[in-house]
């Protein structure tokens, strides 16, 4: 069968891409503006990419056209279409579905899915859970939003009964307004987090309860919900119903806890020491991504103590905390954190790591929800952690000057790539370390920056 894909560059349809290619349909796809890691991706797969959504994509003559939700019926001031193509595959009738639906007719149909779901950590939880499966040799399928470095790839189907899955409450597509993650009818549920996300969909915190607790509506009997007993609003989820056993983790009274600190800790079962993790990751995020993981493992059959003897192996998921280089001393890292809560747990681990060194916050408010303004207010709580901060404003409705006045001195707020550049360039000095932080490419600041810290003007200053 041969699938074209609109949208083949976001992580989801990027990784479904992987899927239908590994199970031996031909691919190709289009997309706008695409960059690392999934660009890489699709094109060492021999993914042909096409850039733009124009009509005359219609002469591939696909059997199935794959509809990305970055697709809409939205028009530009001249008045005409958008998405040309798929104007043009609506006047034709020809054959069209959305990833999650291909996804859950064609490769989770008969499999254990376990679905990993919440506001933030879903990347790195679904990573640290598909490699805890792969270590115990139970050789799983998974499709992650992101590319775990243990594996180099986003997604492949596996050879075993289980698949791992990102679960993301964003909405399907254009003609399906369901969160993404209702299609996939996961056995073992993870509800990691829960916080107020996605302004452009969700009008407030309940309306994405509603659609987290129609996830759990579909975990069968026999199935498991693994809930953060930290959350309140996932327990608001769970006091509408749960059909299936429930364990918690998080809290001190809950059935997995951890005692010690992020990078070394004991797990607890029910108050028990059963297992003890030490690995190269920072941050209470993480230790909580943990216990998800070895929670939904054991579901699986992992005992705890072998699910933290993998993730003791367990080597991180690109863009989440890279090393991009270091230049004279100072070091680059690059974050996908974009929420506020995920910037300030971002800056804590960080923070954590380097001790009184100096962490100089580069970042985007690039999402959705960060471009309508919805959480401004609550930028100078993430940063306050860090030593000085830089905000790339170009594109912004909203002044963020005046969001980031809080911090004085310590914020400024820069309108271009290169301005940000120029102005971490110039205060960067040895043993600092300089976080950036965005759910997009950045315009390559990462290599920008270590390119300006290797200068030769800078180096002879």
């Amino acid at each position: 069968m041969h699938i074209h894909i609109l949208g083949i560059c976001g992580t989801f349809m990027g990784g479904l891409a992987a899927l239908a290619r590994e199970a031996g349909h031909k691919v190709t796809g289009c997309d706008a503006g695409v960059y690392p890691p999934m660009s890489d991706q699709l094109r060492a797969l021999g993914i042909d990419l096409i850039e733009g959504f124009g009509a005359d994509q219609l002469a591939l003559q696909a059997d199935a056209w794959i509809v990305g939700n970055v697709v809409s019926r939205a028009r530009k001031p001249d008045g005409t279409p958008r998405y040309p193509l798929m104007e043009a595959i609506l006047d034709a009738g020809l054959p069209y579905t959305s990833g999650p639906q291909w996804l859950s007719e064609h490769v989770l149909q008969g499999r254990h899915v376990l679905a990993v779901a919440g506001t933030h950590g879903k990347t790195s939880t679904t990573s640290m859970l598909a490699w805890i499966l792969e270590h115990a040799g139970l050789q799983p399928g998974f499709l992650v939003g992101g590319v775990p470095t243990n594996f180099g790839i986003s997604a492949r189907l596996g050879q075993g009964k289980s698949f791992v899955i990102e679960a993301d409450e964003y909405d399907t597509a254009f003609f399906d307004k369901r969160s993404k993650f209702v299609h996939y009818r996961p056995r073992t549920a993870i509800l990691n987090n829960l916080e107020f996300d996605h302004a452009d969909i969700f009008d407030d915190l309940p309306a994405i309860e509603r659609q987290f607790h129609h996830l759990v509506r579909t975990v069968p009997s026999s199935g498991r919900v693994i809930a953060n007993g930290l959350e309140e609003s996932v327990q608001r989820v769970l006091n509408m119903g749960c059909w299936s056993e429930l364990r918690s983790f998080g809290a001190a009274v809950s059935d997995f806890c951890a005692q010690g600190e992020p990078h070394s800790f004991d797990v607890l079962e029910r108050g028990k020491p059963v297992a003890r993790v030490e690995w190269e990751l920072t941050g209470v995020h993480n230790q909580l991504n943990a216990l998800a993981a070895i929670a939904a493992a054991e579901h699986v059959g992992v005992p705890p103590e072998a699910a933290a003897r993998a993730l003791r192996e367990f080597r991180n998921v690109k863009r989440r905390m890279e090393v991009r280089g270091s230049v004279a001393g100072v070091t680059v890292y690059d974050d996908f954190a974009h929420h506020p809560t995920a910037i300030r747990t971002t800056v804590d681990g960080l923070r954590r790591k380097v001790g009184a060194q100096r962490i100089l916050a580069v970042f985007e408010p690039r999402s959705n929800t960060m471009k309508l303004g919805a959480m401004k207010a609550q930028l100078p709580w993430s940063l306050e952690q860090a030593d000085l901060s830089f905000c790339h404003s170009g594109g912004l409705e909203w002044d963020a000057a005046e969001a980031l006045a809080p911090m004085g001195g310590r914020a400024r707020v820069c309108a271009s790539i290169d301005e940000v550049v120029r102005e971490v360039a110039q205060v960067a000095r040895p043993g600092d370390h300089i976080l950036c932080m965005s759910n997009g490419g950045f315009g390559d600041v990462h290599a920008k920056l270590l390119g300006a810290l290797a200068a030769p003007q800078r180096e002879a200053a």
